[in-house]
């Protein structure tokens, strides 16, 4: 069993969501990404999302796209994303850790040579959103061979047959677009969530975590009896921008303290 499976059976013997804080590499600076991933880990995180910077990062939001520009401004590189997830899991075993990245630094990078250094690093999967599922195949294959899950998303604006297709390919879990747009914190979950679990629900019993406009606790405690995780990206990004250095962890810390105590069932 994989860290990522492992992660959502040990919450759904807790009865909790798992709890995955998204950091993107290298903002504020490559430092802070350990610091604070380490904190979350610490506070409760069961996965964490690496954001392996971009210069085009479609599916996100100002948010993001600030945070990538600025880490590849601090030349952060794909190399130093599994430099840094090296760093962490020399400190961390148990945890699932998964990259966010677009397809083209993985594609220049090399798709065999990406698998063997990420499963090298400790990664145990991949995101990519600008990658269609039916073009995901070849990436997929090298990937699954070394025991990569590659993780799908599905948006309110996907069909039920799409919905089918990419349940029958999903490993480690399914990755739940809570609206349509691109990421970003939100005042209040789209109140479309219910229905898209619910449709999803009835293609898979894979796991299925929830993602975009996720940044408070009271967002959490709502869709906790309905998912079986929350993805916190942009708000995570704000924490790690606008907080001080000097007191960073603690903030990480107790936010992340925060989502898992709402996460609770």
């Amino acid at each position: 069993m994989g860290r990522i499976e492992q992660a959502f059976r040990r919450a759904r013997e807790e009865r909790r969501a798992v709890i995955a804080p998204y950091f993107t590499v290298g903002y504020p600076d490559v430092p802070a990404t350990v610091e604070g991933v380490s904190a979350a880990i610490r506070a409760g995180a069961d996965l964490i999302e690496l954001g392996v910077p971009f210069s085009d990062p479609l599916a996100d939001g100002a948010t993001i796209q600030k945070s990538s520009t600025a880490a590849l401004n601090n030349s952060v590189t794909l190399q130093s994303c599994l430099e840094v997830t090296r760093l962490i899991r020399a400190q961390f075993q148990d945890t699932a850790i998964f990259f966010m990245g677009y397809y083209n630094p993985f594609l220049q990078y090399g798709i065999e040579k990406l698998a063997d250094d990420a499963a090298a690093a400790g990664i145990d999967g991949l995101i990519v959103p600008d990658l269609p599922p039916e073009e995901s195949g070849p990436l997929d294959d090298v990937i699954s061979r070394h025991s990569l899950d590659l993780i799908y998303l599905i948006a309110p604006t996907s069909p039920d047959e799409r919905i089918e297709a990419i349940s029958k390919r999903a490993r480690g879990f399914i990755y739940c677009v809570s609206l349509t747009g691109v990421t970003g914190a939100r005042d209040a979950v789209s109140a479309g969530v219910p229905a898209l679990i619910q449709r999803v629900r009835a293609h898979t019993d894979v796991p299925l975590a929830l993602g975009f406009g996720i940044s408070r606790p009271d967002h959490v405690a709502s869709v906790a009896p309905i998912v079986d995780g929350v993805v916190i990206g942009s708000a995570m990004v704000n924490l790690m921008g606008d907080t001080p250095a000097a007191e960073r962890t603690q903030v990480v810390e107790n936010y992340v303290r925060s989502l898992a105590d709402a996460g609770r069932r």
